[in-house]
């Protein structure tokens, strides 16, 4: 074979093989595409509640930062996040989730995140904050009825995502524009998965409930680990769910922390593990239920850093129906949530 012909065969060969690849790869991401994109469970919020709604808040766009020519909302913005005992999967039960049928919202937080989104506030509702529970749509067509005087995580378990967001903004008069829920399985694996978390505990900490033991100090946290921690309410403090507020917040700092410290956007196998372990749990509003929503969120966060997260929570006082429950503490409560208008 003359060298000229075999030269040409050689380079045909290299570009079938590339060829190959090219394909190949274009097939892997489309399937790491739709696999993320199908874990995410979406709500219609916006659609279920109608009108009868705080006003919304306007969300400008701005330049990329990432130089391409897409612009990135950084509005200011008002975010209900929940984490769910939820009950459903061997891996929630085993974690803690209890038996199978029904969910509560085991933390509540309100994330406000300012204009141009490099700092944000976030604010935490005790669950055993006694509030008044509006009647909420189902998705049959019938309606939860309204309830005085009761605590607010029933508002979960009655009417799931729609009926928490409702009470949320019938307690606060702010609008949530979006809504974000993790249960107990998609936690541990996000944690797990971005190479565990960083706290300092202020107290020894021995929790038969939450099965976890530490003692007082910096720790490095594995995903159990840390979702025990954000369940630990009985070993610290007073038992109630305010000591257990101030480690979770702890959390959330040591989290967004990390998620900077790995700087996720340029190193694809960590992002794709962290963002396959927290799409797997998560449900959201239908203006996040996509994946290419939820980049472009996470991407207009590409300047909030740990050190720029102020954490607070509802000012309240023991209800006086009930001292193992609490109220909003007016108007102090009143002045925090119109701050985040």
């Amino acid at each position: 074979m003359r060298p000229g012909r075999r030269k040409r065969r050689t380079l045909r060969v290299v570009g079938g093989v590339l060829a190959g690849l090219l394909v190949l790869g274009a097939g892997a991401a489309a399937w790491a595409y739709l696999r993320l994109d199908g874990n995410i469970r979406g709500v219609d919020i916006d659609q279920a509640l109608g009108d009868d709604r705080p006003a919304r808040g306007a969300a400008t766009p701005a330049p990329s930062p990432y130089g391409d020519a897409s612009p990135l909302p950084d509005g200011a913005l008002n975010l209900l996040v929940l984490g769910s005992d939820a009950r459903s999967g061997a891996e929630n039960r085993e974690l803690g989730g209890g038996e199978a049928g029904g969910a509560r919202s085991d933390t509540a937080m309100v994330v406000h995140l300012d204009a141009g989104r490099t700092s944000a506030t976030v604010v935490s509702i005790p669950r055993d904050t006694l509030v008044d529970r509006p009647s909420c749509p189902l998705e049959d067509g019938d309606a939860t009825r309204p309830a005085s005087g009761v605590m607010f995580n029933t508002a979960y378990e009655v009417g799931g995502p729609v009926c928490a967001v409702k009470t949320v903004e019938t307690l606060t008069g702010v609008r949530m524009d979006h809504y974000v829920e993790i249960d107990f399985a998609g936690f541990a694996r996000l944690v797990d998965a971005l190479g565990g978390v960083t706290v300092t505990t202020r107290q020894d900490i021995d929790d038969d409930r939450s099965h976890l033991t530490l003692d007082a100090g910096t720790h490095h946290l594995d995903g159990r680990q840390a979702l025990g921690l954000a369940r630990t309410r009985y070993a610290v403090g007073d038992g109630s769910d305010l000591g257990r507020i101030t480690l979770q917040q702890d959390l959330v700092k040591a989290l967004v922390g990390r998620i900077t410290e790995l700087d996720l956007l340029t190193s694809p196998t960590v992002l794709f593990e962290a963002a396959d372990a927290v799409t797997e749990g998560l449900t959201t509003d239908t203006g996040l239920d996509s994946l290419g929503e939820l980049v472009t969120f996470a991407r207009s966060l590409g300047g909030l850093t740990a050190d720029r997260v102020t954490t607070v929570t509802m000012p309240v006082l023991p209800a006086p129906s009930d001292p193992n429950r609490v109220v909003a503490d007016e108007p102090e409560a009143g002045r925090l949530w119109a701050s985040l208008k």
